[in-house]
C-alpha cells in the first residue's frame, strides 16, 4: 500500500472525524459520552484553525489516518512553546495499524515543523497509548517527564519533544 500524505480537502473531512472518534473511543481512550468527542469529530474545525494532515492510500484515495498540527501558541497547542510544532489527535483507521500510516503521519509533522523554521516539536500524549509512544521513540523523540501535566485532575498526560 503506498500512502501520501497532504492537508486535508473537502472530501477527506467526514472519513478523518470518524477515524478519529473511532480511534478515541474505540480503543477506550475516550467516552462515548464525552464532549471532547465533537472534537474529535469536527475534522472541519481542525482543518480552519489549524493544519489537518491526512495519509490516503494513492491508489484509491482512501483516508488511512489523520494527525491535527499546530503551531505552539496557537489555539490548537497545548503544551507546545512559539518555536515548536505540536501534534494532535494522531488517529489511523484500526484497519490499517501496523503499516506505517501513524509513522508517516508523525514524520510529516516534522517536516511541517522544519518547513516553517520551528526548532522542534512537543506534544503530549496518555500513558496508556503505547503504540503511538513506539512510534515516537523509533522516529527520535523522547520523554520531557519535567513538561508533563494535566489538563484536568485525573487527566495525566505525558510530554514527548524533539529539538532539531
Amino acid at each position: 500500500m503506498d500512502i501520501v500524505i497532504r492537508r486535508a480537502r473537502a472530501e477527506d473531512l467526514e472519513a478523518a472525524g470518524r477515524i478519529t472518534v473511532e480511534a478515541f473511543v474505540g480503543d477506550g481512550y475516550t467516552s462515548p459520552e464525552s464532549r471532547y468527542v465533537d472534537l474529535l469529530r469536527d475534522a472541519a474545525r481542525r482543518a480552519r484553525e489549524a493544519e489537518l494532515l491526512v495519509a490516503v492510500d494513492q491508489a484509491d484515495g482512501r483516508v488511512l489516518g489523520c494527525v491535527t498540527f499546530a503551531v505552539g501558541g496557537t489555539e490548537w497547542a497545548d503544551i507546545a512553546d512559539p518555536h515548536e510544532g505540536e501534534i494532535r489527535m494522531l488517529a489511523t483507521a484500526a484497519a490499517t495499524r501496523g503499516r506505517g500510516v501513524g509513522e508517516a503521519l508523525v514524520r510529516a509533522s516534522l517536516a511541517r515543523s522544519r518547513e516553517l523554521g520551528l526548532a522542534g516539536m512537543a506534544f503530549s500524549t496518555r500513558p496508556e497509548m503505547t503504540a503511538a509512544h513506539r512510534i515516537y521513540e523509533r522516529v527520535g523523540f523522547r520523554r520531557t517527564p519535567e513538561r508533563d501535566w494535566a489538563p484536568y485532575p485525573g487527566m495525566d498526560l505525558m510530554v514527548y519533544s524533539l529539538a532539531f
